[in-house]
Formats: C-alpha cells, sequence, structure tokens
C-alpha cells in the first residue's frame, strides 16, 4: 500500500485516477475547490484547495508520500489579439504556479519515501502548433520545462518527475468543445484513432508512471493523444 496525493481528483481525469489507484489498494490523499459526490463516494482523505489562490498545506501529507499527481488546467481558446495579460497570468496560476507551490509544500515527504513519482500535465498544443491555444500552451511549455528540471535535481533522491500530454479529452472541463453531436464529430475526426479520449486512458497512463514499471523513466513527456500530434 502506497500513499499518493492527487490535486484536482473531484472530476474528469483526477477522479479517473483517484478511482484506479484506490481500487489498488493505496491511501489517496486529495485536494480540490470542491469534493464531488463521485470523490466521496471513495472516502479518500481530502482538503480544499484552490490552485490559483492557496498555498498548498504541507501538514495536510503523510510523512511518506511515493506519489503526487498535479491535475488542475484550463481551456482558454481565442485570438491571441484578444488576450490580456491578465489572461496569461492566470493561465500560470493555474497550471504552473499552482504546480510548483503543490511540489514544493510535498518535496519532504516524496523525499523521505525513497522511490517516488511526479507526474505534472501539459497538452498536445505545447507539442502541435494550434491556432488561439497561446496562452493555455505557454503555461503547459513551462511545466515541462519544470519537469524537466526537477528530473534531473531530484533524481539523487530518486524522485521521478514525468509530464503527460492529451490531447482533447471528454471532462468537464472540454464540456463547451463536446457540447454537441456536430462538435464531438468534428473532434473525433481531428484525431487519427477516431476519436477524443477517455479519463480513464490518461489514468492509465499516470497510474503506470507511478509505479515501479516506470522505475527507470525520468524527465518524460508522454503524449497520449490519439495519435495527434505526431500522425497526419
Amino acid at each position: 500500500m502506497k500513499n499518493y496525493l492527487i490535486v484536482g481528483a473531484s472530476s474528469g481525469i483526477g477522479l479517473a485516477t483517484a478511482t484506479l489507484l484506490k481500487e489498488d489498494g493505496n491511501t489517496i490523499f486529495t485536494a480540490s475547490r470542491n469534493e464531488s459526490d463521485a470523490l466521496k463516494q471513495f472516502q479518500t482523505t481530502f482538503i480544499n484547495f484552490n490552485a490559483a489562490q492557496d498555498n498548498f498545506p504541507a501538514d495536510f501529507l503523510p510523512e511518506l508520500l511515493h506519489g503526487l499527481v498535479y491535475c488542475p488546467g484550463s481551456i482558454n481558446l481565442k485570438p491571441f489579439h484578444r488576450f490580456s495579460l491578465e489572461d496569461f497570468k492566470n493561465d500560470l496560476e493555474v497550471n504552473f504556479f499552482g504546480a510548483v507551490k503543490t511540489i514544493q509544500a510535498a518535496l519532504p515527504a516524496l523525499k523521505k519515501a525513497n522511490g517516488s513519482s511526479i507526474v505534472l500535465f501539459s497538452t498536445v498544443a505545447s507539442q502541435l502548433g494550434m491556432p488561439f491555444h497561446t496562452s493555455v500552451a505557454s503555461a503547459k511549455s513551462a511545466l515541462e520545462g519544470l519537469a524537466k528540471s526537477l528530473a534531473a535535481e531530484y533524481a539523487t533522491n530518486q524522485i521521478r518527475v514525468n509530464v503527460v500530454a492529451p490531447s482533447l479529452t471528454d471532462t468537464p472541463l472540454a464540456e463547451k468543445l463536446l457540447s454537441s453531436p456536430e462538435k464531438r464529430e468534428a473532434s473525433d475526426k481531428r484525431h487519427p484513432l477516431g476519436r477524443v479520449g477517455k479519463p480513464e486512458d490518461i489514468a492509465a497512463t499516470v497510474a503506470f508512471l507511478l509505479s515501479e514499471k516506470a522505475s527507470w523513466i525520468t524527465g518524460q513527456t508522454l503524449h497520449v493523444d490519439g495519435g495527434m500530434g505526431a500522425l497526419k
């Protein structure tokens, strides 16, 4: 049995990850702005946490933490000339600075585990130039740089740091982009495998990166995107 912290676990990919890890008998600590009914049924140890505003309370965590998954994200899409500087700052607060605060708070417990894993989330748009994605792609690209530097710095502490970069996934965050049969069909067709992602697709990859099966993988960005980032 291991201890895992999942930030942004109330729905979508975070909830799917919490579900998978809990079913394997692990102890799960969760943090989100709200504890959803779906999350409550798994009886995790929960704390309210707004990634854009709050400092993460280190005393919430167990002495040993074997894995940290930081899921909060944003989908703010519009032409570049319509983005304000505040828009860019907001995306950085949620996607990047929230991760920085959480990792710094969790580091002592991650070090004591003598073999732990951090999983962060980017986007296919950080690799594949996409119109209207300038703000979120910038924030997620910063996160990829953070992950590589952390992986190098903490390798001697046996802390692995990796990134999962999904394409469009059927979560509440993407609800507006999949709000009609026509939009869903168009989104499906943009992916070589013919469909958008499911939270379970991403959660399975996260669980692998947290596990000992991935004990020789660090500093990597894994593109779990239905082929969108690599295939024409």
